[in-house]
């Protein structure tokens, strides 16, 4: 959970000025992804817990007091304010697994001026990546197929711990089956999964008694056979797998992480249903994203399940996208920032999800289709209790393949339109609100 000086300076010098001249007044701001996004026909937003809990227990310790105060910028009024910070604020939010688009707030913070800014920094840093990363595994999965179990293979190559964590649990909420990360299984009850690595293989005389130690220390054992000869550690995994059918258990799978494969897992699969072993699985892994398993599906290649690690822990295609906080709505009524580009959408809004698409509108009015956003803290208290993840996950896995095939589509699109629409109230305020870049 981000910390409370887990911001830019610049979010603490407005709001050192704001304490000053009285500008602590009721302020709304939206987080939204500027369109478009390259590469991305839809998002899946995720962060929301995360970003709730950071908000609900936002404190500055006696710490971070002393380091403010030894900068030299804020007097003992502004340190005594923050002192007793508290978010007092409400938010409505998107749900956690909802599938979203570029150029629709996902996240709106309605909090006196001073604590919807300091929050500002924090709430992108985990919104922007937990939501990248979860659009990242749904692309993935849609790739692998409903029938495919797909898992995080991720953190070893992960930019740091927390975003190792992030991962896996964006990840699971996007509908993979598991992750390799032990901690992240232990705090959010995700399922862990291991084989075992070529050093394993190499830690013995030879391969045929690595894999029988293997298979004898662990109830479900999947066995990695391409440390030397794919072919050959095929066999010695069938002896193994015989040798486990007298004893009355069964080898689960074999794993292949390099190769050509899409031919290796034909042939294995192939030798696999002739020994009489239908039942054991074929895992792969190595560098796996999304257009490689789509790749290797279109070459033939035969797998039950995917390792994938550093293309989904980087978002290796799109490693960040312009997701943006901005000021739309404070005492003074609609803002605007009108420069080029960069032009936002004033006021407090609501999102309605219709069969033609997205349709951003101003939050009284009231038109077809299901509201998207809802509020989920009051007063500085969530209204909503941590999510039941393996729900969420599954709710997710649902929504992804129920998407019109268009969008279900892996290739990386030229030019991006993303069904969001603005209601003609809201366009006539945008056009008629002042410029307040």
């Amino acid at each position: 959970m981000p910390k409370a000086l887990f911001t830019d300076l610049y979010e603490l010098t407005m709001a050192y000025s704001y304490f000053k001249r009285g500008l602590n007044t009721p302020a709304v701001f939206d987080h939204y992804v500027r369109p478009p996004v390259r590469y991305r026909r839809f998002l899946v937003f995720a962060g929301l817990d995360s970003a709730l809990s950071f908000l609900e227990n936002l404190r500055f310790s006696q710490e971070d007091l002393a380091y403010l105060d030894s900068l030299g910028l804020f007097d003992w009024h502004f340190l005594d304010y923050l002192e007793a910070f508290r978010f007092t604020g409400d938010v409505w939010a998107m749900d956690e697994g909802e599938i979203v688009y570029p150029g629709e707030p996902l996240f709106t913070v309605e909090a006196p001026r001073i604590e919807a800014q300091i929050v500002e920094t924090a709430l992108l840093n985990t919104l922007n990546f937990e939501t990248l990363i979860a659009s990242k595994a749904a692309r993935v999965l849609l790739a692998a197929g409903r029938e495919a179990s797909v898992v995080d293979f991720s953190p070893r190559r992960d930019h740091g711990e927390d975003a190792a964590m992030k991962v896996a649990r964006s990840a699971y909420l996007a509908g993979f089956d598991g992750t390799s990360n032990t901690e992240a299984g232990r705090r959010w009850g995700i399922p862990v999964v291991g084989t075992m690595a070529h050093s394993y293989v190499m830690s013995f005389p030879d391969e045929l008694t690595a894999f029988r130690a293997f298979a004898e220390d662990h109830p479900r054992p999947i066995l990695l056979i391409d440390t030397y000869d794919t072919m050959e550690g095929l066999e010695h995994a069938i002896l193994v797998a015989k040798e486990l059918e007298a004893q009355g258990r069964r080898l689960v799978g074999v794993r292949i992480d390099s190769g050509d494969l899409p031919e290796l897992t034909q042939k294995v699969r192939a030798r696999l249903d002739e020994a009489g072993l239908s039942y054991v699985k074929i895992f792969i892994s190595g560098d796996l994203d999304e257009y490689k398993i789509r790749d290797f599906k279109a070459a033939g290649g035969v797998a039950w399940g995917y390792g994938v690690g550093t293309r989904l822990g980087t978002s290796f295609d799109l490693p960040a996208f312009s997701g943006v906080y901005k000021l739309v709505w404070d005492a003074d009524g609609p803002r605007i920032k009108k420069s080029p580009g960069k032009r936002t959408l004033p006021g407090k809004k609501q999102v309605w999800r219709q069969e033609e698409g997205d349709l951003v509108a101003l939050r009284p009015e009231v038109h077809p289709g299901r509201p998207l956003l809802r509020r989920v803290m009051e007063r500085g208290k969530r209204l909503v209790p941590a999510p039941d993840l393996a729900a969420l996950r599954q709710a997710t896995r649902e929504k992804l393949f129920a998407l019109p095939e268009e969008q279900r589509v892996i290739d990386r699109p030229q030019a991006p339109t993303y069904p969001v629409r603005v209601s003609e109230k809201l366009k006539q305020l945008q056009e008629g609100t002042a410029s307040h870049v």
